[in-house]
């Protein structure tokens, strides 16, 4: 008889660590009767119903969110003084249905044409057409736009120039089955128009209904309809929003040890919206991009927790020094699935279509450069920027590399404190694996001499996507502004080993140290007008950071290296106010990126109709200020070595040279804030006690 070969999942191992923490305690206690404390039960029931207007297209969007989710929330007093405490989180999006022309298994187009495609015809005359998908330049055919007569071939024009086979085959005339011209929309259509830049057509819906660009990118990427209808219920069993013991244990020196085990959220910060030190948990922004409250977005984590309380001295009221780990999967940030209606940056769009064109080939706008030489070799107007046909495995995303089980723990030490007079700060230190990725490019060189790869493949623009490991130090500190009336929160952190795309690098990224901030000002103050009995809540926070040995050159055509901007300043606004006692609360809530030039006003209104029943009723609108083409960067296609159709040569025959547009890298000047500067909506929340 053979032995069974037993291997425990994740979430098995981690409930039975918190078997083993119970029966622990259980131990110490094995002789007295067990104390029969009741369940603590809440159960609540949420509607949040939201509507989008116009996009960059032109067009209503609609219903942009009709998600229903039922939390329920327990606890239990245990034997030999632990606790349990467990959140259960389920929802159900119906607008994968309800609106499926926009998310679902109709969204995109419905033939190949409908997906249109730019040629800069003549730079310099500012002459631009466009073409279906698969209407590109190949080996053979003439481009669409300029009517479709051959131009004697792509092919036989590289063959005249010298260029061997295996480079020749760059081009391709078509695509096969596994790449139809339906279920697609042109990269950042939402949020910007043709640019020059190097779109391409992005698959959108739903990977059962389209599996083109699907990948596990890190916990989303590859959904079905019913997974994102139901985003809890799913392998890494998300429906568990928390599920831990905990307990204080009594030292003999008088200090005391605390312990909590199991799934939970480890809150290091004091910031809303975006985080410095709060980064222990990956965050779900594709619930609501960045406008949901941190507890509700940020991703549990089966982690253990323990806390020395070393109490008060001579100086201080008291110190706790925390150690945290993570015995978790890697998770990444949920960028959002594209296709869906929140996607950060628009970045699952990007990498869904760059991962379809490595699978499946595609053409991308604007790539291929006709110089006047070549142009007049074939007979066409000068200086033009084409529509390029590329079969698979030519150009963008190859692999991506996950971090195994054993190589994603996160680790964190953190030592806290209160001054006796009353200053409360913390001094941190983590290690984790950055939960954004980075695409790494390869193979870039491998092809530019006669015999080097003997094989049919030429690696253009391509990457293998990784998530590096990040070491972070940093502090808090907490005080009371006696003379202002207000609370003080500052914020730093500083870390080494995020990567950042960089097209100054044959590699395409690097590497660099980061400077984190966040002062935060909170000031309750009475307005009479408003309320006269009751403070007006205002909160103010600005953000900065700082990225060491930022890399940006100037180009004969613009500049290239980094997009991410080398200092940046975010600012934020609260204001909330209380009225008819306390039953209905008007705020407004703003957001300003001060280099993207983007801003968003959110107000809303919550009603307090009863003691179990809460309405909210507001919008969310983004503006600019100014022209996108602040947003514009270097895109790349004078970055690979493939000259005379693939390398800019006009003036030194080598890129990079600042050859720009929106598109890819243009995503990371605008910001979360400048890339969802369409998404407007409207929205009325229905919360419910039972």
């Amino acid at each position: 008889m053979k032995p069974l070969n037993f291997r425990p999942k994740r979430h098995q191992v981690a409930l039975a660590t918190l078997l083993v923490a119970y029966a622990a305690g259980m131990t110490a206690q094995a002789q007295d009767k067990l104390t029969e404390d009741p369940w603590k039960v809440d159960i609540y029931y949420e509607n949040d119903t939201r509507y989008r207007v116009k996009d960059n297209t032109g067009k209503a969007v609609g219903l942009s969110k009709f998600r229903n989710t039922l939390q329920i929330e327990a606890d239990k007093r245990l034997s030999g003084g632990w606790d349990f405490r467990t959140i259960l989180r389920g929802s159900f999006d119906g607008v994968y249905r309800l609106n499926s022309d926009q998310y679902g298994y109709k969204a995109g187009s419905k033939s190949a044409s409908d997906v249109q495609l730019e040629n800069t015809i003549s730079k310099g005359a500012g002459i631009v057409t466009t073409v279906g998908f698969g209407r590109g330049i190949g080996k053979t055919t003439h481009n669409d736009s300029l009517g479709g007569g051959e131009l004697g071939g792509v092919d036989g024009a590289l063959t005249a120039l010298g260029v061997p086979p295996h480079l020749r085959s760059t081009f391709i005339d078509s695509y096969g089955p596994n790449n139809p011209g339906t279920g697609l929309r042109v990269l950042g259509d939402r949020w910007h128009g043709r640019d020059g830049g190097v779109q391409f057509a992005v698959p959108v819906r739903p990977c059962d209904a389209d599996p083109r660009g699907c990948v596990d990118f890190g916990g989303y990427g590859d959904k079905t309809r019913s997974e994102l209808e139901f985003p809890e219920f799913n392998k890494n069993l998300d429906f568990i929003r928390e599920a831990y013991v905990k307990n204080t244990f009594k030292l003999s020196d008088g200090t005391d040890l605390f312990l909590k085990i199991g799934r939970q959220q480890i809150v290091w910060g004091r910031t809303d919206l975006f985080r410095v030190l709060d980064v222990f948990n990956p965050v779900d922004y594709s619930r609501n991009n960045i406008y949901d409250e941190l507890q509700d977005i940020r991703i549990p984590l089966w982690s253990a927790q323990a806390e020395w309380r070393l109490g008060g001295s001579e100086t201080m009221q008291e110190r706790n020094l925390q150690v945290v780990w993570s015995f978790d999967r890697f998770r990444a940030n949920n960028l959002g699935q594209c296709g869906t209606p929140n996607a950060i940056l628009d970045a699952g769009c990007f990498f869904r279509g760059m991962k379809n064109l490595w699978d499946n080939g595609g053409t991308v706008a604007n790539f291929a450069h006709f110089n006047t030489g070549v142009a007049n070799f074939l007979g066409a107007p000068p200086d033009m920027f084409l529509a390029t046909n590329f079969g698979p495995g030519q150009i963008g995303i190859r692999n991506v590399h996950l971090p195994k089980w054993g190589q994603s723990g996160t680790v964190g030490v953190k030592y806290e404190g209160v001054t006796k007079g009353g200053l409360s700060y913390s001094l941190n230190a983590m290690t984790y694996r950055s939960q954004l990725p980075s695409l790494r490019a390869f193979n870039r060189a491998e092809n530019m001499f006669i015999g080097v790869n003997p094989y049919p493949t030429t690696h253009l623009i391509a990457f293998d996507m990784h998530f590096p490991r990040i070491n972070m130090i940093g502090g808090s500190m907490d005080f009371q502004w006696e003379a202002a009336g207000a609370a003080v929160r500052v914020e730093g952190a500083l870390t080494s080993g995020e990567e950042f795309a960089n097209t100054a690098r044959p590699e395409l990224y690097s590497k660099n140290k980061v400077f984190r901030s966040v002062i935060g000002i909170d000031r309750p103050t009475f307005i009479p007008a408003i309320n006269p009995n009751r403070t007006t809540l205002f909160s103010a926070q600005l953000f900065y950071q700082h990225i060491f040995d930022h890399e940006v050159h100037q180009g004969p055509l613009g500049t290239y290296g980094m997009p991410d901007w080398k200092n940046n300043f975010i600012g934020t606004l609260l204001m909330k106010s209380w009225l008819s006692g306390d039953r209905i609360s008007p705020q407004i809530i703003t957001a300003y990126d001060f280099k993207a030039k983007a801003g968003v006003i959110s107000p809303s209104v919550e009603w307090l109709q009863s003691d179990n029943i809460k309405w909210t009723f507001g919008a969310n609108v983004k503006f600019k200020n100014g022209s996108m083409d602040r947003w514009k960067f270097n895109d790349c296609r004078d970055c690979n070595p493939y000259a005379p159709f693939t390398a800019y040569d006009e003036h030194t025959g080598a890129g990079p040279l600042g050859l720009s547009g929106l598109e890819p890298l243009g995503r990371f000047r605008a910001g979360p804030i400048g890339t969802a500067w369409k998404e407007n909506e409207l929205f009325v929340t229905l919360r419910y006690k039972f």
